[in-house]
């Protein structure tokens, strides 16, 4: 947790910063903060209130941004549908980016889902990123001017949530759609009001999904039996049977066994009698 932590640290530090320098008063920031829980939107909204942009247009951008939220809840939905509702509403409230991949990785590939553990793992990801994003964002909003752009704190948050996010980026249609939005949101970078960025996530979201449809399944590995150890000087000839009233051969000879002539077993229910002649014993 130390990693993402980091992150999510320096992310909520930046945030804040920027709404200040933004033009936003302290408290409207600090209400922002508090009841959007959304670094993505709030960056992406803030450069149309800086240009008084129609409400609507504010409020479409923040809900184009945070749409890959819907695409983490139907991807964790199956895990947390034992829950109630009052549960599974604040389970999505501490849901986040980073939260949601670390469980997609640590418990995509479970053959039970909805467990207690799975449950506790979320809540502890997703209140502590919680308590951190809160923590920082205050900071860097009382922070204020005296954190000017030249500091490079814009740069250093995106540096920290890539170097956490790249060793998650394990599977293709992950990175199909990554690619996707970084070329995207190049091409793009000159549209107005961020625009660009809109586009670029809806692209790379849609390539994924396609990648994900269309990509070849896995073949599953069938499990190795467990072997049994042999013991020391035991032969490892495999015993063979071929039916009832047959002799088993090729079974590992035991000199203080030798004097055995023969052993019998009798089914539970055909009550047929199956010989067992050890080697070396006189018939």
């Amino acid at each position: 947790m130390i990693g993402p932590s980091v992150g999510i640290a320096v992310w909520g530090l930046v945030t804040g910063v920027a709404m200040v320098n933004a033009g936003l008063a302290v408290p409207l920031a600090l209400v922002l903060s508090l009841v959007a829980y959304a670094g993505s939107a709030q960056l992406a909204i803030l450069p149309l209130l800086a240009i008084h942009a129609p409400i609507p247009i504010v409020w479409a951008t923040a809900a184009i941004v945070n749409l890959r939220f819907a695409i983490f809840a139907a991807a964790q939905r199956k895990y947390f549908i034992g829950l109630t509702r009052t549960q599974r509403l604040l389970a999505a409230y501490v849901n986040g980016d980073l939260g949601a991949a670390l469980f997609i990785r640590r418990y995509g590939a479970a053959p039970v889902a909805g467990t207690s553990e799975q449950w506790g793992f979320h809540g502890g990801v997703g209140l502590t990123n919680y308590v951190v994003w809160h923590l920082t964002s205050v900071a860097g909003i009382l922070l204020g001017h005296a954190a000017p752009r030249s500091w490079g704190l814009d740069l250093a948050a995106t540096l920290a949530l890539v170097a956490v996010l790249i060793p998650m980026i394990i599977r293709i249609p992950m990175i199909a759609g990554i690619a996707t939005t970084v070329v995207a949101a190049v091409l793009t970078a000159g549209w107005p009001m961020r625009l660009g960025l809109i586009a670029s996530i809806a692209v790379g979201v849609c390539v994924a999904l396609g990648a994900e449809r269309f990509a070849p399944p896995t073949a599953p590995t069938a499990p190795t039996a467990p072997t049994t150890p042999t013991a020391p000087g035991a032969s490892e000839a495999t015993p063979s049977v071929s039916g009832p009233g047959r002799v088993l051969k090729n079974l590992p000879s035991d000199p203080q066994r030798s004097s055995l002539t023969s052993q019998h077993v009798v089914g539970k229910r055909s009550k047929r009698r199956i010989f067992i002649t050890l080697p070396g014993a006189k018939e």
